[in-house]
């Protein structure tokens, strides 16, 4: 959802914000209005303030689950590492952790679930010919596969069974 649900946003500081308009002139009340409007910008000493319960309920539990780890380690670094680096260090950690569990995923998928002759399923991982241009060593090039019945085999002929 947008953060304004929908209706226009409407600046709050009204004309007087941009100095331009300051500089025509104002009235003695948006004098006093800017002048509230300003002390009301400046922040309180223990603001913003984090609440624990307001963070939990607009966050999805599955989020929260999977994030806990990571919240756990760097909340203790927290106090050394400083507030705004240990987010970044946290950030740029779960990023890392993610890439290098789809890498090994990856990995995984094309080392165990091949497709050969025991199985339908699968991805089909096919070599190609190298290029060999006239005047490199092995020009004529021979393929591996000599005789009619090597095509095709999927594996089976270097099969234990």
């Amino acid at each position: 959802m947008a953060q304004t649900a929908g209706v226009k946003p409407m600046a709050i500081a009204g004309r007087v914000a941009l100095e331009r308009e300051r500089c025509i002139g104002m009235s003695d009340a948006e004098r006093a209005w800017r002048k509230q409007w300003l002390k009301d910008q400046i922040l309180a000493p223990n603001e913003p303030v984090h609440v624990e319960e307001y963070w939990r309920e607009r966050t999805n539990p599955i989020r929260r689950i999977y994030r806990a780890p990571l919240d756990k380690i760097f909340s203790a670094l927290t106090p050394m590492l400083g507030a705004e680096r240990a987010a970044d260090y946290r950030f740029i950690t779960g990023k890392i952790g993610l890439i290098a569990l789809g890498v090994l995923s990856v990995h995984y998928y094309f080392k165990y679930n091949g497709n050969d002759w025991t199985k339908k399923g699968g991805w089909r991982v096919l070599k190609s010919k190298p290029m060999v241009l006239p005047g490199q060593p092995g020009f004529p090039f021979a393929s591996e596969r000599c005789e009619g019945t090597d095509y095709a085999n999927r594996g089976f002929k270097n099969s234990p069974i």
